[in-house]
């Protein structure tokens, strides 16, 4: 369930980042943010992935009562997340130009989505950590706790779209901006529910 609504949320962040831009720029905001979503799902889909592996191979490896492989999964799940994240925004960052013109970007639509995904990929690392420990989260008998840990996100980030949009008018940079703040605040909701349960160990 938890990943099931960690993929849901990406799309309804998606929907209200372009619900709050296309209503103060009009439908090119909109489209800038529609045309960006392929990538900003690949980051979605990279974490959710890597974390649900991991949670795997953790689970059947504990169920089996091999604690030291299980700390060795956790352990390289981690790893990992944190060096896919920096691939990742290195690579969007850096070609998200190209990309975005495969996806037929052009014009001021291309410029628009270059100044929306510039930013969602310097967050890229929050959101593919947070929703890698999503998982781990789950299998550690907090489950609700995940699903608090993602709503606050998308709450979050629904609020800083008002703000970040509309009050402070900064269009597709702040729906952006609001966008990856909420995964920061997913991560680090995530990251204080597994470091405070004695259960979870990756030494």
């Amino acid at each position: 369930m938890p990943s099931v609504l960690s993929f849901a949320l990406s799309g309804v962040y998606a929907i209200v980042d372009g619900f709050f831009v296309g209503n103060s720029i009009g439908d090119l905001g909109l489209s800038a943010v529609n045309i960006a979503y392929p990538i900003v799902a690949v980051i979605q889909a990279l974490g959710t992935g890597i974390g649900m592996g991991g949670a795997i191979y953790y689970s059947i490896n504990k169920a089996e009562k091999k604690e030291t492989q299980a700390r060795e999964f956790t352990a390289g799940a981690l790893w990992v997340l944190i060096i896919s994240s920096a691939v990742l925004t290195f690579l969007i960052f850096f070609l998200n130009s190209p990309i975005l013109k495969l996806l037929g970007a052009k014009g001021d639509l291309l410029y628009l989505g270059e100044e929306y995904i510039a930013i969602i990929a310097l967050g890229a690392g929050l959101q593919i950590i947070g929703t890698g420990l999503i998982p781990f989260i789950r299998n550690h008998g907090g489950s609700f706790y995940a699903m608090v840990s993602m709503i606050a996100g998308f709450v979050s980030n629904m609020i800083l779209d008002y703000l970040f949009v509309w009050v402070l008018d900064q269009g597709v940079a702040g729906a952006a901006w609001a966008t990856i703040i909420g995964q920061g605040i997913t991560m680090l909701i995530a990251l204080i529910y597994l470091l405070r349960n004695k259960q979870f160990t990756y030494k």
